[in-house]
C-alpha cells in the first residue's frame, strides 16, 4: 500500500527554484534514504510533505489523503483544513535540532500533543510516555528538562515524542548532523530498531553506511532534481550512475 505518493513536486523562493519535478512513492513499511550534497532540497522536499513550507505546483498524497488540489484554473492549492489536520496525524518528524520546549520536562515535551491533538487524557499520555521512554533507554530521565540532556539525550527525546502520536509515516531531518560523532550510534540504533519493527520512514541523512545498511531504497538527489533512485546494492555499487559515485567517493 502507498503510504506516500509525491508527484511533479516544485518549490520555488521567488525566482529560486528549489524543488524540481520531484516524484516517488513511499509504501508501507519502507525505510528510504535521502542522500544528496547541501542545499540540494533534502530539507525542504520533507518541510513541503509536512506542511511547514508550501509546495509551488505538483501533488502530495498521504494514506490515500490528497494534499494539494488543482483548481479550475489549473493551479494548485491546498484541500480543506479539515483534511490537511487529517493528514498531519498520518505524519511525525525528527527534526535535525531537536525543538524540545526548553521549560517542558521530557514527560510534557512527549504527552502535550497526545493531551491536545489526540484528546487523551494525562493518565493514558503518560503511560505511553513511560513505555516510550523505556524503549529509547530514558526512562529515569521523565522529570528531567532538556537542558539537563546530552544531544543523543535530547534526540531520542524528540523520536519518542513524534512516536507518541502513532505516525503512519516517521520522517527524520538529518537526525544525527547536530550530535558528536560519539552520540550519532544512539540515535542509528533506535532508527535500526525501528526499521526492524516496520516502521515506514524517510530519512535524509548524510550517514552513507546508515543508508547502505538500513535503507530498502536510497534516492540521490542535487540541484532540486532525483538524479538516481534504487537499491543500496546498485547505488553503492559500481552500478550507479558517474554523479552518484562521484558524490559517494566523498564517504
Amino acid at each position: 500500500m502507498a503510504m506516500l505518493e509525491v508527484k511533479h513536486l516544485r518549490k520555488s523562493f521567488g525566482s529560486l527554484e528549489v524543488l524540481k519535478d520531484i516524484s516517488f512513492t513511499v509504501n508501507s513499511g519502507d525505510v528510504v534514504a535521502v542522500i544528496g550534497p547541501s542545499g540540494s532540497g533534502k530539507s525542504t522536499l520533507l518541510r513541503c510533505i509536512n506542511q511547514l513550507e508550501k509546495a509551488t505546483d505538483g501533488e502530495i498524497c498521504v494514506c490515500g489523503k490528497e494534499m494539494l488540489v488543482k483548481n479550475p484554473k489549473g493551479n494548485v492549492t491546498y484541500t480543506d483544513p479539515k483534511t490537511l489536520r487529517e493528514i498531519r496525524l498520518h505524519i511525525g518528524l525528527v527534526f535535525q535540532n531537536f525543538n524540545l520546549f526548553p521549560h517542558f520536562t521530557v514527560l510534557r515535551n512527549i504527552t502535550e500533543a497526545p493531551i491536545h491533538v489526540l484528546k487523551q487524557n494525562r493518565a493514558e499520555a503518560e503511560k505511553n510516555a513511560m513505555i516510550l521512554l523505556e524503549k529509547m533507554g530514558l526512562s529515569a530521565k521523565a522529570n528531567a528538562y532538556p537542558c539537563e540532556l546530552s544531544g543523543g539525550q535530547q534526540q531520542r527525546v524528540s523520536i519518542a515524542r513524534a512516536l507518541a502520536l502513532h505516525p503512519d509515516v516517521l520522517f527524520f531531518d538529518e537526525p544525527t548532523s547536530a550530535l558528536d560523532p560519539e552520540l550519532t550510534g544512539e540515535i542509528l540504533k533506535v532508527i535500526r530498531e525501528l526499521a526492524a519493527e516496520g516502521m515506514t520512514m524517510v530519512i535524509v541523512t548524510h550517514e552513507m553506511a546508515f543508508a547502505r545498511d538500513v535503507a530498502d531504497r536510497v534516492i540521490f538527489m542535487e540541484n532540486g532534481i532525483i538524479v538516481e533512485e534504487g537499491t543500496p546494492d546498485v547505488l553503492f555499487s559500481e552500478n550507479a550512475s558517474e554523479r552518484t559515485k562521484q558524490f559517494l567517493q566523498r564517504y
